[in-house]
């Protein structure tokens, strides 16, 4: 497979969820996500996510679980959540969930992919503007974010510790970095 090979996006189902666990599972947490540079294998030990996590996105009807395949093979997703219907100005959605293959992770999958998630929530919620919450130990992720236009606001979220269901925190002093864009 190469990186000109069409991408394929749809809604999850029930069905994709078994893949879509593991493909998020392989890309942040144990040895076989250091094949690509998204690992969190150095922050956090345990689960990044189960069947219950993802079936619970794929049902909300606020939000969209993309999948997306090359070649009829799951290589990424991403998780979009509609802005609020009271929320006033700017309509922000919120963007996560994003994984890519370890494997074929620095070949522009994840460029794509993110393309297509702020195309989407502009047009078919009318989002002026896309949030994510990056945990920022990360410096190079966040660094790829600001150079797709993702800016950190100053806000940060704490971690969730003593919460298994977003791993087990190595390390006392994890927070969250809040990244906005404007869309459109």
């Amino acid at each position: 497979m190469t990186a000109t090979t069409e991408l394929t996006f749809d809604e999850a189902n029930e069905a994709d969820i078994p893949a879509l666990v593991a493909l998020v599972e392989s890309a942040y947490r144990g040895e076989a996500s250091r094949a690509g540079w998204t690992t969190e294998a150095d922050l956090l030990d345990g689960r990044r996510t189960d069947a219950d996590a993802v079936r619970e996105l794929v049902e909300d009807r606020e939000s969209r679980l993309l999948t997306v395949r090359r070649a009829g093979e799951l290589v990424a997703c991403c998780h979009l959540r509609r802005p609020p219907a009271d929320q006033g100005e700017p309509r922000t959605a919120y963007f996560g969930m994003f994984a890519v293959r370890p494997g074929l992770q620095g070949e522009g999958l994840g460029r794509r992919v993110l393309a297509e998630a702020e195309r989407r929530a502009a047009h078919d919620w009318g989002a002026d503007r896309l949030r994510m919450t990056v945990i920022s130990a990360r410096e190079s992720l966040i660094a790829w974010y600001e150079r797709r236009g993702y800016t950190r606001t100053g806000e940060t979220e704490p971690f969730p510790y003593g919460d298994e269901r977003f791993g087990l925190p190595r390390r006392p002093d994890l927070r969250f970095a809040v990244l906005v864009k404007p869309l459109g």
